[in-house]
């Protein structure tokens, strides 16, 4: 059984190197997520065999107080910069001045966040960021999540390596998407995302944004000759290396090669902002040194900037699946980067005011990362007597008066009833954390809505066995089994009807708080702000957004066909007295639990008015300890905590 655990722990790492960073993948994700499950279960039979590369330590929930400022033995330098052919053959005239027959390794300079990675007898002891060069701040646990950066080498090596940690353009187009939906201000391009979430206390957000490495040098002393040499041994030691560079003694050569990759850049799969050229023989290197701030032996091509002028010709408005309205400007066409742009988002409205942008403006275009076409500026010299940009006030889809709220920078549409939002927000009423309808799962809500069977939630509840066979595919057993699902979640306790209903902020912790606090929706709908406002742990701006909810003709339309369908409105779940036995303490679960998952554990110590936190501080008032615990529970004790066990736990 070991050899199997082994046999999947070297497979799964070696398919995620392939799918993150190689943009290369060999397997389905389908027998990718079978081989993991399989490793879980293995895992969960055999704990004493997990090994310590296993790609399932990469998901842990831990939320982190803070960073540690790191002191890098080994400097971390910049790069001299060059912006033209003639400043790279004057640093080819300097350096073959020394050493006439030097070679040049030209490798592509990623644009992320640059980071080094310390190993101690083959286990990844330290993960830090560049920081000034000298002190940087200790990300490993996030590190850790990176699912291409090894957690052990094949050999009990000490080393530090340096990288570049960066978003892969999938990734990050994906982040900025959800981020529109919610409102959120967009991160401008991939490495900035890649830096904001290397910078998260949540692990868990690391872990799902999907991070890549590029490793590409050694700090300290080594014995291998060559920096070609080197990416080579990173490769055997399982490390993501650029396989795209070039070894010459010519600049002419490298020059070309810098011309090849500024025609290919746009069709990488990361971002990239120039080509490093560096002496190739480490003993080279180490005769010519370093100035006060850079090495003598390196040199950092950057690409110029590309933007273009267009004229927009006008605006479209467009509701996303949580309400988000987003404007895209219709443009003049122009050649950037390699493709026609005809189309470029103006983010929201606080941006189309900030940057004053009105419609027949010439304005400066250019790509958001080399990916999405963004407005940068306006040309103020070519503006005729344009009238400000007119903002909508009313859906583009629905009709529904729009909201700005404070916290917000885009418009937003809360009617629950939006067709644009409503194929989304049943996926999410469906889904496991809400009403958990057991196979209504994204392709069967698609196939709902294109035989127009659900127009809302609560046409789900209409539905029977007969409509569903009407489905494409679905037979009459499935049928049954999915109108059995449907009946059966209407008597989930009402905390997962509020958090399906999707509302904005308010996730399945606030649900149950807020159910604990009125007992029922219509209780909560019908609540004061304030009263809202003052449970512990919620606040304002879930006062705000509920009360927004509630106000709207469609959500209480929604909420009373719910009622009269039979869904139940009512919190059944424990209530925690004030005189509760953990009542006002902060409790923090750690290590393996035996008698009982994590999640009933939590739901115990909530039920005993506990808050069940994440990570070990000041005010931590206990912690439970399973087997295996660590770095929390090591930490409980020099702050001198009260530690119980599962058995304690069991016990109450």
């Amino acid at each position: 059984m070991k050899e199997r655990m082994k046999e999947l722990v070297d497979l799964l790492n070696r398919y995620a190197r392939e799918y993150y960073s190689q943009d290369n993948p060999s397997v389905s994700d389908k027998e990718y997520d079978e081989l993991y499950r399989e490793l879980e279960e293995l895992e969960a039979k055999y704990p004493d065999a997990v090994l310590p590369n296993s790609p399932t330590h990469r998901v842990g929930d831990l939320v982190l107080d803070g960073f540690e400022k790191y002191r890098h033995e080994y400097p971390l330098f910049s790069l001299q910069d060059a912006f033209s052919r003639d400043e790279l053959m004057a640093f080819d005239k300097r350096i073959k001045t020394e050493f006439p027959k030097a070679q040049y390794l030209a490798e592509l300079k990623i644009d992320g966040l640059s980071i080094s990675l310390t190993y101690r007898e083959g286990k990844l002891a330290v993960g830090a960021t560049r920081g000034d060069g000298t002190i940087g701040e200790n990300i490993t646990e996030n590190l850790k999540r990176i699912k291409d950066i090894p957690l052990t080498l094949p050999h009990q090596e000490t080393l530090t390596v340096r990288g570049e940690a960066y978003l892969p353009k999938a990734s990050f187009e994906a982040i900025n998407a959800e981020r529109r939906e919610n409102g959120e201000p967009e991160f401008a391009n991939p490495r900035n995302a890649a830096a904001g979430t290397l910078r998260q206390l949540d692990t868990r957000i690391v872990a799902r944004r999907n991070l890549a490495t590029f490793i590409y040098q050694e700090a300290g002393s080594t014995e291998i000759e060559t920096q070609e040499a080197i990416l080579k041994y990173f490769e055997e030691l399982g490390f993501s290396v650029n396989s795209r560079h070039l070894v010459s003694d010519s600049m002419d050569s490298i020059w070309q090669f810098i011309e090849e990759i500024a025609q290919e850049r746009q069709h990488l799969a990361y971002d990239i902002d120039g080509v490093v050229i560096k002496v190739n023989h480490l003993s080279m290197q180490d005769e010519l040194g370093f100035t006060v701030k850079a090495p003598r032996w390196a040199i950092a091509y950057k690409f110029p900037a590309e933007e273009k002028e267009a004229e927009i010709l006008s605006v479209d408005w467009t509701v996303g699946r949580t309400g988000v309205v987003t404007p895209t400007a219709n443009l003049t066409p122009v050649q950037l980067a390699g493709t026609t742009v005809s189309r470029a988002t103006l983010h929201n409205v606080d941006y189309i005011a900030e940057k004053d942008i009105r419609i027949g403006d010439t304005v400066i275009v250019y790509k958001a990362g080399d990916i999405i076409p963004a407005v940068l500026h306006v040309v103020a010299s070519k503006r005729a007597k344009q009238e400000s940009m007119p903002i909508p006030k009313e859906c583009p889809s629905c009709h529904s008066i729009l909201t700005h709220f404070e916290d917000e920078v885009a418009l937003r549409c809360v009617n629950p009833r939006c067709p644009a939002q409503l194929k989304e927000k049943l996926i999410h009423f469906a889904s496991r954390n809400a009403m958990n309808i057991a196979g209504m799962g994204p392709s069967i809500v698609d196939k709902l809505f294109r035989a127009e069977l659900v127009h809302d939630v609560a046409d789900i509840y209409q539905l029977s066995a007969e409509k569903l066979m009407q489905l494409e595919g679905v037979k009459e057993k499935s049928a049954k089994k999915l109108y059995e699902a449907i009946q059966a979640s209407k008597q989930n306790s009402a905390e997962k009807l509020l958090f399906g209903l999707g509302i904005r902020h308010v996730g399945s912790k606030a649900s149950r708080l807020l159910l604990e606090k009125f007992d029922s929706i219509p209780k909560l709908a019908a609540a004061d702000f304030y009263d809202i406002a003052a449970i512990d742990g919620l606040g304002a701006v879930i006062a705000q957004s509920l009360k927004t909810y509630f106000a709207t003709k469609g959500a209480q339309k929604l909420l009373l066909e719910i009622e009269q369908l039979g869904l139940n409105v009512t919190y059944l779940g424990k209530k925690a007295a004030a005189d509760a036995l953990l009542s006002g303490m902060t409790v923090v679960l750690t290590g393996k639990l035996e008698q009982m998952t994590r999640q009933q554990a939590k739901e115990k110590l909530q039920n005993l008015g506990a808050n069940v936190a994440g990570s070990v501080s000041k005010k931590t008032s206990l912690v439970v300890a399973g087997a295996d615990a660590g770095s929390k529970l090591d930490k409980a004790k020099s702050l001198g905590i009260t530690i119980q066990d599962e058995t304690w736990l069991e016990s109450l």
